[in-house]
């Protein structure tokens, strides 16, 4: 399908960017990597009298730690991540994650900041972020941060007023004996998450879980942060029986829906098994370090 027509803009700077969104509002919205966008605007999903294509502003593609905090550009195709040391040597739930992502052709042009901006709870890169403890950098009248697991607010909806721009991801750097892992079930090369686990864990001195977060993909109208299992696991040695019970905690509290992937009660199952996979992952990675 063709979408309704639209006014394209190309600033060249952010405050442009903002100008126009200001000028705009509720009509104006962000191109970024468009890999989400642009699909919806052709099925007529949505639609939009203004598009604001921030690709050309400068200083928005970057990985570089500082301080204890990796800082990830808005603006970073899924590829660079793919391809960058630094992100799999520290940062392994990332390195699972992103090869999983769509396909090459996705990844080449779309953006972190456009995956975790959008709202779409078949994205991958929200759960990950909230189990990283991530803070997203938004610009509009002023600078602000907001924690990822506060910037989910419903389907397509999140704490991004129309007049800002998601700029920086900042992840804090993890702590000795950490380690996350990504598991995901699709069904083919392209597809969206049937269900998908993101865990981060860090071990303590004799070997219990000293604090963990677990997030789920495509589990509900938002990404599912289960507060409840990450609770449990704190302090407790991370056998299989413990693991088990924290996986059957986390996919409870998902709520997917019934659709050709799968019933509600098969998404609710393999939401189980990948948050044991991912935990029995990420425990091995943090052991090792």
């Amino acid at each position: 399908m063709i979408p309704a027509a639209f006014d394209y803009h190309r600033p060249g700077t952010l405050d442009e960017a903002l100008k126009l969104l200001k000028q705009h509002g509720e009509d104006a919205k962000v191109l970024s990597g468009g890999m989400s966008l642009l699909p919806m605007l052709k099925l007529r999903l949505g639609s939009f009298a203004h598009l604001v294509d921030i690709n050309r502003i400068p200083g928005l593609d970057y990985i570089k730690e500082e301080k204890g905090t990796l800082k990830i550009g808005a603006m970073t195709r899924q590829a660079t991540l793919e391809r960058s040391d630094l992100i799999k040597s520290k940062y392994p739930i990332l390195a699972d994650a992103v090869p999983l992502i769509a396909d090459p052709l996705v990844r080449n042009r779309g953006t972190i900041g456009g995956n975790v901006a959008n709202g779409d709870p078949g994205n991958d890169q929200p759960a990950i972020m909230i189990a990283l403890g991530a803070t997203y950098v938004v610009q509009g009248g002023k600078e602000r941060t907001v924690a990822a697991n506060q910037f989910y607010k419903g389907l397509y909806d999140t704490a991004l007023a129309r007049n800002e721009i998601l700029t920086e991801i900042r992840i804090p750097t993890p702590p000795a004996k950490s380690g996350g892992a990504y598991t995901k079930l699709k069904r083919k090369t392209g597809d969206f998450a049937v269900a998908a686990a993101a865990v981060q864990v860090t071990l303590g001195k004799n070997g219990a879980i000293e604090s963990a977060r677990i997030a789920l993909t495509n589990a509900g109208l938002t990404p599912v942060e289960a507060v409840d299992a990450a609770k449990y696991l704190t302090g407790k040695m991370p056998d299989d029986k413990t693991i088990m019970e924290a996986a059957k905690m986390a996919a409870a509290k998902s709520s997917p829906s019934a659709d050709r992937k799968g019933s509600v009660e098969y998404k609710k199952e393999m939401a189980r098994v990948l948050t044991a996979r991912a935990l029995k992952k990420a425990v091995q990675r943090a052991g090792a370090n």
